[in-house]
């Protein structure tokens, strides 16, 4: 009977490579027995916060990671976690995002963290405050920081489900506060929105003494960009305190309602408020340590550095071959309101002149003395 050669050789390599295979899968198997059996050489905890603010530190991490274990996981053996199990207890904490969990090659157990960002701050109708996240969760107030987020009043509801308006209306907030954190002139605008009975927003701005009508959250980036060249072509010429009411919420235009004589009265019987208020709270205080404010001089002078900066950038974009959008009508005076057009002419002030003391006499200027000539005498010496 004669033997096939061909079909013993490759009986043989598929024998061999089997062999092979397993040696493989059995070294590899011993590899993971004996890296199991390896203790855990420490921890290193690796915190991804929100322009560097952070709402939790490794502490805080670290001491979730031995609660969760009941046990300091430095010396345990690797094969003894459960990584999923570790970050599934993780992102239970509300500030935690998203949490990552991996050996490496060292022992070292690597504890990527991902904190949850803020997007605003609301206030209830009845006191409560808290965040929301771009997921529309909500944060809690951290005694470490303090977001600066766009704020958000009169939220009418404190309850943790919501109905479809509030839902709804919780929507709106995230859009307008996503347009409001693209620009940094605009953080620096706004102080607070308020929701009004009717579910619309009004902006209280930083600087002056009027109130923003934004209407709803459609079109919100467009009205936001209206309102910053109403600020930049009109306000900083007219003045910051010359309008009561600036309403962007119409499409394409800005209705400006300019200060009546009831609204100028208003305003001048408040800071005669303010500055006896002022005098009352100097007196109380020492005269070398008499600071009244009305909030921290370090954010008032950021706002302001913001604002400055993003105008100054638009006015050198200003002058690229772009042409310039013209969303303000022009000049309409009525008797409620007033619509202004984006580019008004400047009005240049005249320099005041200093008057001079009544007793003062002008100086004359002395007159030239012409020099006397000089005479030669005659020399009698011969």
């Amino acid at each position: 009977m004669a033997i096939n050669k061909h079909k013993i050789f490759c009986w043989v390599r598929r024998v061999l490579w089997s062999l092979v295979g397993i040696g493989t899968v059995v070294l590899l198997v011993a590899a993971i027995e004996k890296k199991d059996a390896e203790p855990c050489k420490g921890i290193y905890i690796n915190i991804k916060g929100v322009n560097n603010i952070f709402f939790i530190d490794k502490k805080d991490v670290m001491d979730s990671v031995v609660s969760i274990e009941g046990r300091d996981p430095a010396g345990q053996p690797i094969s003894s976690f459960n990584l999923r199990a570790i970050e599934g207890k993780l992102t239970n904490n509300i500030w935690i995002r998203n949490a990552q969990l991996f050996f490496d090659n060292n022992e070292v157990l690597q504890v990527n963290i991902l904190e949850s960002e803020p997007l605003a701050r609301l206030f209830t109708v009845s006191g409560n405050t808290f965040y929301i996240d771009s997921a529309l969760n909500r944060l809690p107030l951290s005694d470490k920081f303090s977001a600066r987020v766009p704020i958000f009043t009169g939220f009418p509801s404190d309850r943790i489900i919501l109905t479809a308006a509030d839902s709804s209306l919780l929507n709106d907030i995230k859009t307008i506060g996503v347009a409001i954190q693209q620009d940094p002139f605009y953080m620096g605008l706004i102080d607070q929105v308020d929701i009004t009975p009717q579910r619309t927003f009004e902006m209280i701005p930083k600087i002056g003494n009027n109130i923003i009508e934004f209407g709803d959250a459609s079109d919100a980036e467009e009205k936001l960009h209206r309102l910053k060249l109403f600020y930049r072509e009109v306000m900083l010429k007219a003045g910051m305190n010359y309008y009561s009411v600036i309403d962007v919420q119409y499409k394409g235009q800005v209705v400006a309602k300019r200060k009546s004589a009831e609204d100028i009265t208003a305003d001048s019987l408040k800071t005669v408020e303010l500055m006896q208020q002022f005098a009352s709270n100097a007196e109380k205080q020492s005269s070398d340590s008499a600071e009244l404010q009305t909030q921290p001089a370090d954010s008032v002078n950021m706002d302001n550095v913001m604002m400055r900066q993003s105008m100054q950038r638009d006015e050198e974009d200003s002058t690229s071959d772009e042409p310039k959008p013209a969303h303000v009508e022009n000049v309409e005076k009525k008797k409620d309101s007033t619509e202004v057009k984006a580019k008004v002419p400047e009005v240049l002030m005249p320099k005041p002149v200093q008057p001079k003391p009544a007793d003062e006499k002008p100086i004359e200027k002395p007159k030239p003395v012409k020099p006397k000539p000089v005479v030669k005498k005659p020399n009698n010496d011969y």
